[in-house]
């Protein structure tokens, strides 16, 4: 279909009847739309548009109990299954800090939100989806059978929006472009890096210098950071499940990171994609997308910790792996072990 004339809604639903089991983000793509905009065009017909009220709809969720969260970009799905409990409510920042839901969210990102319901045979499945403004999916709240669905019905009606038009209007992502190479100094950089007392300092510290993550890595020395073949992200999998090793897992976009901690047990590989298919935690990474792996070491005031970082092709980064830890810890020697001695791919300068 031409990009340029968008097809109308009633178009969008019959596209939708005549690929039934086609995914809603690959025929969107199809049609040349923003996966907001086919969900959109079912307003009144199995979708109602919601608003993206994020602090109430935190507070809201843990009555309706166990459910499945999703959050995804374009080469990583993290599923986990739990409740929406612990919240910290926030207009910049908001968080969910349960046992199994571990979220990061930054709400003013969030555009557009629809409660969805779909029939599967006699079924019929239940989410609320919210989108950023260039239609983009940030997150996505499943019911499962031990949800409330009153407290679900009711969530939804006190976020129903008074606008059920099938159509949205959609913006342009603002593209996050690296900035020219060369706007901080090696010797800055190492300096401001070496002085680190906290992870959480890291995106502080690449804003004043106005380096992109990437660059930054890439720049600042291999006693800091050094590439690994793209194959370590499997090694890693396959190691950490063998030795039963907890993991932190780190997938988000711009309106949300999700975080799984703890162990992976059934790893399995299916064509491009690597799978994590545990009890209440599923995670699809397409390993095609894979441009770049990095083990990343930064001080903190329990010594250092060190990460892998997984980068797509345009500097994105699309997945994060830490050895799990809480604050005021050490790292944990089997990880710190396991991150040392993966593959490694041979630097042509010296740190």
């Amino acid at each position: 279909m031409d990009q340029r004339v968008k097809p109308a809604p009633h178009e969008i639903r019959r596209a939708r009847t005549e690929n039934p089991k086609a995914r809603e983000r690959d025929l969107a793509g199809q049609l040349g739309i923003s996966e907001a905009e086919m969900v959109a065009a079912h307003c009144g017909d199995g979708a109602v548009r919601i608003e993206p009220r994020v602090n109430d709809l935190l507070t809201g969720l843990e009555a309706v109990g166990e459910v499945m969260a999703l959050t995804r970009n374009e080469s990583a799905v993290h599923e986990k299954i739990g409740v929406y409990d612990k919240v910290v409510t926030g207009n910049h920042n908001a968080m969910v800090l349960g046992e199994n839901i571990d979220l990061r969210i930054f709400p003013k990102v969030w555009a557009h939100g629809f409660a969805v319901e779909k029939r599967d045979g006699d079924d019929i499945r239940r989410s609320l989806q919210f989108f950023d403004a260039a239609g983009e999916a940030v997150h996505k709240v499943h019911l499962r059978p031990a949800s409330s669905l009153y407290a679900y019905q009711k969530l939804v009606a006190s976020l129903e929006s008074s606008n059920q038009e099938p159509t949205i209007d959609i913006s342009r992502p603002v593209l996050d472009e690296e900035s020219e190479a060369g706007t901080a100094s090696l010797d800055d950089l190492r300096d401001r890096w070496s002085r680190l007392t906290d992870v959480h300092q890291f995106f502080g510290m690449l804003k004043t210098l106005k380096l992109s993550r990437r660059q930054a890595v890439r720049m600042v020395g291999q006693d800091y950071a050094w590439l690994l073949d793209n194959d370590a992200v499997r090694a890693m999998f396959h190691h950490a499940a063998e030795g039963e090793m907890p993991i932190m897992c780190f997938v988000g976009n711009r309106g949300c990171i999700q975080i799984h901690s703890g162990p992976v047990k059934s790893v399995k590989t299916m064509g491009p994609w690597i799978n994590v298919l545990d009890e209440t935690f599923h995670l699809h990474l397409r390993t095609d997308h894979i441009h770049e792996v990095w083990a990343v070491r930064k001080p903190t005031k329990d010594g250092h910790v060190t990460s892998l970082e997984v980068y797509a092709a345009n500097g994105d980064m699309i997945i994060q792996f830490f050895g799990k830890r809480h604050e005021g810890e050490g790292e944990r020697d089997d990880w710190r072990f396991l991150a040392e001695h993966l593959p490694r791919i041979p630097s042509p300068t010296a740190a």
